[in-house]
């Protein structure tokens, strides 16, 4: 066989190995750069606490409590408002975070829930700090989640009065409208957030990791 045609062949047969690595798909602008925090900050008013917990290292972030008790939330500088954010979750069991949309600085938001405990969940909505909110919704998410391994997510909020759709390594898992706006004082906006949770709904020494965050306004 001519080198050229091995060389195409050997290109074809790694494509389909390359995608199942994962990655940022096409459209998604990153906003975790893999080395360090830029563009991000601690909220020094979360209800969590103010954990300096959060390493960045090798592509990915992580998040643990920098002593017992203490968890806290890591804010994008930037607000969003219509968006689609993707990124990949691997953390450790025993240990309960979110996914924050429309975020204040002090944590009231839409969260979708990366609660990986015992009789946690993974991709519903919660109204972290809102008022009145609509019950979350509880998907059948264990089905999708492979244990140990690096697992995809995608999220949407749009609209004056959300709906949020949520993906789980690609299957649908959520799609969810609130009856009103229920984001902290109306607004139309916000930030983007990870969180460790405080007191014990951590186990000790856990991590939660993401990498290759990225998002798409709409």
């Amino acid at each position: 066989m001519p080198q050229a045609l091995l060389l195409f062949t050997a290109f074809l047969c790694a494509v389909p190995l390359i995608a199942q690595t994962g990655g940022i798909p096409p459209g998604f602008t990153p906003i975790f750069n893999g080395k360090d925090l830029s563009g991000w900050h601690i909220s020094r008013i979360n209800h969590h606490g103010a954990t300096e917990g959060w390493r960045a290292e090798n592509g990915v972030l992580t998040g643990t409590q920098d002593k017992p008790g203490h968890g806290g939330i890591l804010l994008t500088d930037k607000r969003y408002r219509d968006f689609e954010i993707y990124l990949e979750v691997n953390p450790d069991f025993g240990c309960d975070s979110g996914l924050f949309l429309r975020s204040s600085e002090r944590g009231e938001a839409y969260q979708v829930l990366l609660d990986y405990l015992e009789g946690g969940a993974i991709g519903g909505i919660y109204g972290e700090g809102l008022k009145d909110l609509a019950p979350r919704t509880m998907p059948d998410w264990k089905k999708y989640w492979k244990k140990g391994e690096w697992n995809s997510l995608r999220a949407r909020i749009e609209g004056a009065t959300p709906h949020i759709t949520v993906w789980l390594n690609g299957e649908k898992i959520t799609d969810w409208t609130d009856s009103a706006n229920h984001a902290a004082d109306g607004a139309p906006d916000g930030m983007i957030a990870l969180q460790v949770h405080g007191g014990k709904r951590w186990v000790a020494g856990g991590f939660h990791r993401f990498r290759n965050i990225a998002v798409k306004e709409l």
